[in-house]
């Protein structure tokens, strides 16, 4: 791949939100993973562990999850969570959620359509795949292994999206991680740090065609040393 089609695919790529219900088969995202393995971890310690799930099991997860998340349960992640971004990281979590509500023709007003969007999330989208992304308990605490688990995930994403399957990394889903080590097998020596819904677009769903605005260039970069 060229330089230009690899900018082409990165600018490319969205998160999807809506999927068809076609299933994925087991050795398209057998491969997808494959290639992701091949992201960069510090020391080359590869802290991460996939766990693919469909079917009965996911549906589990959703209901469980949904469920809990609807009668008011306290989030149970296994990973420290920020409590409410604060000014400009707020002002892009707002203006994604315009971006998408604009979409989907729902009122800023309309709390019950709102609602009915967090429910999507806590469903991871009613993807028919999700993958969740764990980290070797033994770096539960350190910064680098999350770092490279970030990595390979970003790894996974587009390693999918060349195969035409959508994905989009949801912390939602797995809010209640306990009801997901149940229903995934996840084993103790194993920290849930996020998941991933994937299946193939819905191109009738309109929020499948948001695409977030990102940073200027001049705006993340400092160049020290180089002539003008």
């Amino acid at each position: 791949m060229d330089a230009e089609a690899f900018r082409s695919m990165v600018q490319d790529r969205r998160s999807v939100r809506g999927y068809r219900s076609d299933p994925v088969l087991r050795e398209v995202i057998e491969d997808i993973i494959d290639i992701a393995g091949g992201a960069p971890s510090s020391m080359n310690t590869q802290p991460w562990h996939f766990h693919v799930l469909t079917g009965e099991p996911l549906d589990l997860i959703r209901q469980g999850n949904t469920e809990r998340m609807v009668n008011g349960a306290t989030p149970q992640r296994e990973i420290p969570l920020n409590h409410g971004y604060e000014g400009e990281h707020r002002d892009r979590q707002i203006e994604i959620a315009v971006q998408l509500f604009e979409s989907m023709g729902i009122a800023w007003e309309d709390k019950d359509r709102r609602r009915d969007w967090a429910m999507r999330g806590f469903r991871q989208f009613d993807a028919p795949v999700s993958i969740v992304v764990t980290c070797d308990r033994t770096l539960e605490h350190d910064a680098v292994g999350h770092f490279d688990c970030g990595a390979v995930t970003y790894g996974l994403v587009l390693a999918a999206w060349t195969k035409g399957l959508g994905c989009v990394i949801n912390g939602q889903g797995i809010m209640q991680s306990d009801i997901v080590r149940e229903h995934a097998n996840i084993p103790e020596d194993q920290v849930i740090m996020t998941c991933v819904a994937m299946g193939y677009p819905d191109h009738s769903f309109v929020a499948n065609d948001v695409k977030s605005t990102r940073r200027p260039l001049e705006e993340v970069a400092n160049f020290v040393g180089f002539d003008d």
